[in-house]
């Protein structure tokens, strides 16, 4: 099929019907590495042929010009390497056509709530019969038992009762979210390691497997060391940008309009080295006088990066052996110095927007490979001629019954 990539998953067919953000980027770890993906779509999957507003991270372009669902810039960002197929999954012949796709998958991926493919009549029974060798993974917010087994699930929502929360803030009186739907990446990351290793585990012993994430499990197992201070009897609050083992630890204002670093100490050394550049601290202070005076310490800190740009601070912290980074914002991180010196950024998209790489690096993940968000449906004929062997008469059956699209229905 044209467009794969030749990575260390080369080979492997993959069937994408996930949406959102967990599922999308969890193929897209998948895609990178070579795997052959056929996002199945729904006709309503990129939003309406009418937006009645633009979406979250806007247009491609900065217009929705004629074909808005093509131009959802986050649905680009998170969809490279694969090849569209938009079937309508609620007719009779869509659900056949998916069934002869899962009959030669290796993988069919979904973040759909926990009966929505059953009620479809596509529940892991039915596809398992199809193909017993498929690996199914599913990634329903609270998996597919227990209480919450039905509830509607968004990263912002769950994030709080995984206890991620509950250290962020400016203080105990006042926790907030992260922001960042953090639910979302930790539920990819895991849905992407599951599917190597069911695809191992076939390897080595055959057969195919049911996989069951759940996005609150997985935020979870990220908590950190506050979950088992308070099972021992602590009482952990959150303290803002401030460390219970160092100090200083937070971040400080620069020159600019909402400008910041961020710097922490470890250690003495550390401390002497910051005191060396800021010279109004007092070397003397151990870390326990630092902890007892990190108002003024902060005060003295923050009257001298004020001053100054944020890199500048960061590069002259650093050459003094202080930890310290600049606070990037978007085209901050477009211009670093270090993710342009690893072309780190892709700009291979419509309009040439970068968009994030891959984090790994590893013999055969050549992003020169890669091919950029298909519109939707681009490769309707394309998946059902070379995947299925269907004709052009039976391609076009299915179109013209409304089985197959290539844009939203009116």
């Amino acid at each position: 099929m044209s467009g794969a990539v030749d990575g260390p998953l080369h080979g492997i067919k993959i069937l994408d019907l996930t949406h959102v953000w967990a599922g999308p980027l969890s193929v897209r770890f998948l895609a990178d590495l070579g795997a052959q993906v056929v996002k199945v779509e729904a006709p309503y999957g990129r939003g309406p042929r009418v937006y009645p507003m633009a979406p979250i991270g806007g247009w491609l372009g900065g217009e929705p010009g004629t074909e808005p669902w093509n131009v959802n810039a986050i649905f680009n960002k998170l969809h490279r390497n694969r090849r569209s197929l938009c079937l309508d999954l609620k007719q009779t012949h869509g659900r056949e056509t998916l069934l002869a796709l899962v009959g030669i998958a290796d993988v069919l991926i979904e973040n759909f709530s926990a009966d929505a493919m059953s009620r479809m009549g596509l529940g892991y029974d039915v596809l398992k019969l199809a193909n017993p060798q498929l690996i199914y993974v599913t990634m329903p917010g609270f998996g597919s038992t227990g209480p919450y087994r039905d509830r509607v699930a968004f990263g912002p929502t769950v994030e709080p009762m995984s206890g991620l929360s509950c250290m962020l803030g400016y203080g105990p009186g006042e926790p907030r979210n992260s922001a960042m739907a953090l639910m979302d990446p930790i539920g990819a990351t895991h849905g992407a390691a599951a599917v190597v290793t069911a695809l191992r585990q076939r390897e080595s012993e055959g057969g195919g497997a049911y996989v069951e994430l759940s996005l609150h499990e997985g935020g979870v197992a990220f908590s950190g060391p506050w979950l088992i201070e308070r099972q021992m009897g602590g009482n952990p609050m959150s303290t803002g940008n401030r460390h219970p083992h160092m100090a200083p630890h937070g971040v400080y204002p620069c020159a600019g309009d909402d400008q910041w670093v961020a710097l922490a100490c470890e250690n003495d050394d550390q401390w002497e080295a910051l005191c060396a550049v800021v010279e109004t601290l007092e070397r003397d202070m151990t870390l326990p006088l630092r902890r007892q005076n990190e108002d003024e310490i902060d005060a003295r800190i923050a009257a001298w990066t004020a001053p100054r740009a944020k890199q500048n601070v960061a590069d002259h912290l650093q050459n003094a052996g202080v930890p310290a980074g600049a606070v990037n914002a978007a085209p901050d991180m477009l211009a670093d110095a270090q993710v342009r010196e690893r072309n780190f950024f892709v700009a291979y998209e419509r309009f040439a927007t970068p968009m994030p790489g891959n984090p790994i690096h590893m013999a055969g993940l050549d992003p020169g490979q890669w091919s950029p968000c298909p519109a939707l449906g681009e490769h309707n004929d394309e998946v059902l001629s070379q995947w299925l062997g269907y004709d052009v008469d039976r391609i076009h059956a299915l179109r013209a019954t409304g089985v197959l699209l290539d844009e939203p229905p009116d």
